[in-house]
């Protein structure tokens, strides 16, 4: 995110609508180059958490734990740097993305101090998630 290109934007929310229990070390995934991205209402994306910080294109991302998937209610713009939360409760923030999957879905990669799976938030179908400024 750019300070002097990026102005004010709107929240992007949605609600969980799969959650996931699972994590891995060794995922393989990689940071885009992009640091934001366009979400459409209906889409349905992967929300992961990751301890690995590093935002260098193509940084290789393997200790992951994952949250769940969000169907998106409001679009917008996801911006590296997001604060994302749901039910309430920050989880992390927006690290970049990883578009293995894409058309499909994005996985949000969502920087944590240590990767966190849905069960382990006690994550329940349904829940609010926000991506962006809070009020």
């Amino acid at each position: 995110m750019n300070p002097q290109e990026d102005g004010d934007k709107l929240t992007v929310t949605g609600r969980l609508v799969k959650i996931l229990i699972h994590r891995r070390e060794d995922r393989g995934m990689s940071v885009d180059e992009w640091a934001s991205r366009c979400v459409r209402s209906g889409e349905v994306h992967e929300l992961v958490t990751t301890d690995q910080h590093d935002t260098t294109t193509g940084a290789r991302v393997d200790r992951v734990g994952f949250l769940g998937f969000v169907e998106i209610s409001e679009a917008g713009v996801v911006d590296r740097g997001d604060p994302v939360v749901i039910d309430g409760k920050r989880v992390g923030s927006v690290l970049g993305f990883d578009s293995c999957h894409f058309p499909n879905h994005y996985n949000i990669l969502i920087a944590v101090d240590a990767t966190v799976t849905g069960r382990e938030l006690g994550l329940t179908p349904d829940m609010k998630v926000s991506i962006g400024p809070q009020p």
